[in-house]
């Protein structure tokens, strides 16, 4: 009898048991087909920066001991100048970067290496910014990655808005509504008004002969430039210096009567780099109108 109670007790159990599995299947069917949410990245202590104004942006926003690597044509600020320089946009060194061990590489989106870098399992951010907005954006992009406080980017943008504001005060009243040529190459290739060069310039009262629909940074036909008789004309040291010897140029008033800002290697590098040091380059270029004779 006792037999018959226990072998009957161990049929239930069974029994129990094997009619629980479908339900224990369909379970875990149910969990393995809910997305796993991805865990928040963590903060990045070991980044690589492809481009010099996301360079700028992550010292600017106090995290320049986190860069393990930059790109060749990084020069500022100085505590970079001893990082490894992994080439530039079109030839980024694929090798030395993934040896770095970065958590975190910082690049713009026409980068070459982005997607490579990316199939290799390492944590690629690209950043675009070719007006003040998106430098804007970038910098709040930028500091969300590095500690998740866009506070941090919010406070260094009003800073570059003071300058900003502070320069154009700067600006004499003769210079304003005069229209403004300002070569970014000898090709030549122009900041129009829809950049950031050109959104700085209309900040400070010029008027640029590229409009906005021409797009950003566009190359323009030398007769382009001739017709448009520019007021003022602005370039990198060199390049101004030897614009009179092109063919027809020396017919430029601008250049004849010295109506030009020309820029050495450092202070020209710091306006044509959409980062940290907006308002620093508007000041350069209000210093330079107001050194200038008033224009005809």
């Amino acid at each position: 009898m006792r037999r018959a109670n226990t072998w009957r007790w161990l049929t239930l159990i069974v029994t129990a048991w094997l009619l629980a599995l479908p339900a224990a299947w369909a379970a875990s069917a149910a969990s393995a087909a809910e997305p796993v949410m991805p865990a928040t990245p963590p903060t990045p202590r070991r980044i690589v920066s492809l481009l010099p104004s996301i360079t700028e942006a992550v010292c600017a926003l106090d995290a320049c001991d986190r860069l393990v690597g930059v790109d060749r044509y990084s020069n500022w600020p100085a505590p970079i100048n001893n990082l490894p320089r992994l080439g530039g946009m079109d030839d980024a060194q694929l090798e030395r970067i993934v040896a770095l061990r970065p958590d975190l590489v910082l690049a713009a989106p026409s980068t070459r290496v982005v997607e490579r870098l990316r199939s290799l399992g390492l944590r690629v951010v690209t950043l675009q910014a070719e007006n003040h907005a998106e430098v804007h954006q970038s910098l709040r992009q930028i500091a969300l990655l590095l500690d998740g406080r866009p506070d941090r980017a919010e406070a260094l943008w009003t800073r570059i808005e003071s300058d900003l504001a502070l320069a154009a005060q700067r600006v004499p009243a003769a210079w304003r509504g005069r229209r403004v040529y300002f070569e970014i190459a000898t090709t030549p290739h122009a900041a129009g008004a829809a950049s950031f060069i050109g959104q700085t310039l209309t900040r400070l009262g010029l008027r640029n002969i590229v409009d906005a629909d021409m797009g950003p940074f566009p190359q323009l036909n030398p007769e382009f430039i001739l017709r448009a008789a520019p007021d003022l004309v602005m370039a990198a040291h060199q390049p101004l210096a030897d614009m009179a010897r092109r063919p027809g140029w020396h017919r430029l008033a601008a250049l004849s009567s010295r109506q030009t800002c020309g820029y050495a290697p450092a202070p020209y590098d710091m306006l044509v780099r959409p980062g940290p040091r907006l308002g620093e380059a508007a000041r350069l270029i209000a210093d330079c109108l107001a050194a200038l004779p008033p224009p005809r």
